[in-house]
């Protein structure tokens, strides 16, 4: 019961986090109000970690293709990324908000899945990809830029979506 108490409020809290950051990161307009609201009511619970779960739009040369990402808000939630997981959905991946923007770098250490590390700029455009980072590498792998958010895919789905640098991720 406490457990899932917990999970509860860490699923509540990152929901609120996550509003925090997308009202921080939105220009201040009656647009971003709406927004915002319209964040909150798409926002569910992954159902393993207990966080928020939101649409992510990424828009290739081959078009748009929308996943459902968990985000990790809190800098817990940030150092266990997507650590002891064996698994995640087709069009599922985990978000990594940075505010303010900064230079980034990931590494593989208990990852079990194969992951594309995507670092978007501030702008939501994608400065680089860390394509098919391998299980339990702990080399790192940085940004080549300020990273205002990192994105992590399934290996291989960045490049069979044609995702590139410069193409716009929004959420």
């Amino acid at each position: 019961m406490i457990r899932k108490t917990f999970a509860t409020l860490t699923g509540v809290l990152a929901a609120s986090s996550l509003l925090v950051w997308i009202a921080a990161c939105s220009p201040v307009s009656a647009g971003a109000t709406a927004a915002a609201s319209t964040a909150a009511a798409e926002t569910r619970i992954h159902p393993q970690s207990g966080l928020a779960v939101i649409p992510l739009k990424v828009m290739t040369a081959k078009g748009a293709h929308v996943f459902q990402v968990e985000v990790a808000a809190s800098s817990l939630e940030q150092a266990r990324g997507l650590m002891w997981r064996t698994t995640m959905g087709a069009d599922e991946g985990m978000i990594f908000p940075m505010v303010p923007a900064r230079p980034a770098a990931f590494w593989m250490r208990n990852t079990v899945i194969g992951l594309d590390i995507i670092f978007i700029g501030a702008d939501h455009k994608v400065l680089n990809i860390a394509a098919n980072a391998v299980p339990y590498d702990e080399t790192s792998l940085p940004s080549l830029g300020d990273a205002g958010c990192v994105l992590e895919l399934n290996a291989g789905h960045a490049a069979e979506i044609g995702l590139k640098p410069g193409d716009t991720v929004t959420w």
